[in-house]
């Protein structure tokens, strides 16, 4: 049995956009395309597909999934594996809700709370180490050293900016604009600003653009930001910055 990309999409909420991009990418491609360049998924794909799904939820990149799933081949070991990463995930999440909670109380009924029981669930050195591997131990430390530097103030001020930037984001979304307009294209030339200021002088190419503008769309810790307008608010991102990217840089 086989199922067109407008039944796959009813049934799981992802695009037929985002649907094509993991064909052309060569995550999963149809495993027919019929009369019109319609295309149609067998069972296996589909499984494949919650998979992909599944991983992009803990935060893992396209291109370490596509790895991930070529190495594999059983796939219902792989799934019991994503089961267990997923059941981690959700006990780290609930510990972060408890942790919360106890504070909320601590704060309505004047108690002191020990940090411990404050963070407990979260952990910030993952981000770090992240840094490291992508874009090695030089960028991390600079990135760390500028960010203490701004203090507390500054900290606040960047953020507020960034809180800005994704509403004017959100604005263009709502609006129906299109990722190439003029307006969209004003709100991208904010977002470049931004970033060099965050780069702290380094050089934003346009490669280096649009491999960031990738990874809004395809990291859900990222997307997340630009998701509170539209559920396809990340791609209306990322497309705008590739025409930026394209047409300025």
């Amino acid at each position: 049995m086989e199922w067109s990309t407008h039944e796959v999409v009813a049934a799981t909420g992802v695009t037929s956009r985002t649907l094509r991009h993991y064909g052309q990418i060569g995550l999963l491609p149809p495993d027919r395309v019929g009369h019109g360049g319609l295309r149609y998924y067998a069972q296996p794909s589909l499984v494949r597909l919650q998979r992909i799904l599944g991983l992009r939820d803990l935060g893992v990149d396209l291109a370490s999934i596509r790895e991930i799933l070529d190495g594999e081949r059983d796939d219902v070991a792989a799934l019991r594996e994503l089961r267990e990463r997923l059941t981690s995930e959700r006990a780290r999440i609930r510990r972060q809700i408890a942790a919360i909670d106890a504070t909320i109380t601590a704060i309505d009924e004047k108690e002191d709370i020990m940090p411990k029981d404050m963070f407990d669930g979260f952990d910030h050195t993952q981000y770090d180490a992240e840094v490291r591997e992508r874009w090695g131990d030089e960028a991390a430390d600079r990135s760390n050293s500028w960010w203490a530097g701004l203090g507390e103030s500054g900290q606040a001020e960047f953020r507020a900016e960034l809180e800005a930037l994704n509403d004017a984001w959100d604005a263009r979304i709502t609006a129906g604009d299109e990722p190439g307009s003029a307006a969209a294209q004003q709100v991208a030339a904010q977002h470049v600003a931004w970033l060099r200021r965050a780069w702290q002088g380094q050089p934003l190419t346009a490669d280096a653009l649009r491999g960031l503008a990738t990874m809004y769309a395809d990291d859900p810790r990222f997307a997340a930001n630009y998701t509170r307008a539209s559920e396809h608010g990340a791609e209306f991102v990322r497309d705008a910055l590739l025409v930026y990217a394209d047409a300025a840089l």
